[in-house]
């Protein structure tokens, strides 16, 4: 490895370790907590609550993923959840009860990427680039496959491929059915990074991927060419640490419009078949947006959480009192946004103004992104726990 490549490496790491650990920005990296106090996690408030909770079930999925910082989630399709640990192999379970369908036990992967499930398939990869194609139904392996790096972000399935982001900014594209690859697209990452790989999103005859650099690509899904790349973030800044604004989360894409957030601070609305922004704000995060009917919520570095107005980007709210706690990508659930900290707390949050309506608590930090399906938040923390909750 050069010393170009170490360093990115470092940094990289040492960014994970920041992010989990509470601090508030980059700026602290090498100086420790200020005296003043101010990048500690903020203490939580009391308040009424306005919303009522009900844990439905946890499960243990495996050993966890402890410190890698990958933000590992789960993937819910039909009714049924797929979780993948890192020591712990691939679990499916019912929405409704948790109880288990099956396990798939990986002796060789160390599996991080994923699941993603789609067309009978749930897929995973590792962090030795393993991709791992498994029988949605019960569990079975279908086929294998590798790629040039660690794998940290969910597969995509559609179309009849498999679609999977490398952590050195490669797309690959296999056969569904066999896994043969079919095309692959590459775009040179900066020298530093924030630790995870832009999530995939599929549209109509398209591949919407993140970038390390600051950009949306949207790919032809049948031959990996580009239709076009529409920067989410200027990579600007006169060091590498001030010029990282990756994309890390995958877009979210409603009817023809995407909506994608940076590390820079910045989240956008793209116009999906052009690629041309609809709209800005300067407020976001490298883990991405959740939306309701009419807001787009997000979280930034330093644990605020934001709702903006769907339709031009201006700020409804602002709920602060979550500072350096670490939250994760919002989700939303009924009438509420929700996110995850670094005690392993979920916080639900009114949409209409972003006050606190309820609390519980689950396992170690959550990294990943909550996932919501037929009303049920389904949630997986640093530890490998696996939980459901409904609103009542």
């Amino acid at each position: 490895m050069d010393k170009r490549g170490f360093l990115r490496v470092m940094v990289a790491a040492t960014l994970a370790t920041v992010m989990l650990s509470g601090c508030s920005s980059v700026k602290n990296l090498f100086g420790g907590r200020n005296k003043d106090k101010t990048g500690e996690p903020a203490k939580l408030v009391d308040f009424t609550a306005s919303a009522k909770v009900n844990k439905l079930w946890s499960v243990s999925v495996g050993k966890g993923e402890d410190r890698l910082g990958i933000g590992q989630q789960p993937a819910v399709l039909d009714g049924n959840v797929y979780a993948a640990a890192v020591d712990g192999g691939v679990s499916a379970y019912t929405l409704s009860s948790g109880a288990q369908l099956w396990h798939h036990e990986s002796k060789e992967a160390r599996l991080s990427g994923g699941p993603g499930a789609g067309d009978g398939l749930v897929v995973v990869g590792g962090l030795e680039g393993e991709v791992v194609a498994l029988n949605a139904a019960d569990g079975q392996e279908k086929w294998t496959a590798k790629v040039g790096n660690e794998v940290l972000s969910a597969p995509a399935i559609g179309g009849g491929m498999v679609f999977v982001h490398s952590n050195d900014g490669r797309v690959t594209a296999f056969d569904a059915g066999t896994g043969a690859r079919r095309w692959f697209h590459s775009v040179e990452s900066p020298a530093l990074t924030v630790r995870g790989t832009g999530g995939i999103t599929l549209g109509p005859g398209i591949v919407f991927v993140g970038g390390d650099n600051g950009t949306l690509t949207a790919l032809n899904m049948n031959d990996g060419n580009v239709l076009w790349s529409t920067p989410v973030a200027q990579a600007d800044g006169r060091t590498e640490l001030e010029r990282m604004a990756d994309v890390d989360a995958a877009p979210v894409l409603e009817g023809t419009t995407l909506f994608a957030s940076s590390y820079k601070g910045r989240t956008v609305a793209i116009d999906g078949p052009s690629g041309q922004v609809m709209w800005t704000s300067d407020h976001g995060g490298a883990r991405g947006a959740a939306i309701s009917n009419s807001a787009v919520i997000v979280t930034d570095k330093g644990g605020m959480v934001v709702g903006l107005d769907k339709n031009s980007g201006g700020s409804l709210w602002q709920q602060s009192e979550l500072a350096n706690r670490n939250v994760s990508a919002p989700a939303v659930q009924g009438d509420y946004a929700v996110v995850g900290d670094l005690d392993g707390v979920l916080h639900w949050l009114r949409l209409n103004d972003g006050a606190f309506a309820a609390r519980s608590k689950m396992g170690d930090a959550i990294v990943g992104r909550p996932v919501v399906a037929d009303g049920v938040l389904v949630v997986q923390s640093r530890d490998g726990k696996l939980a459901a909750f409904a609103l009542q």
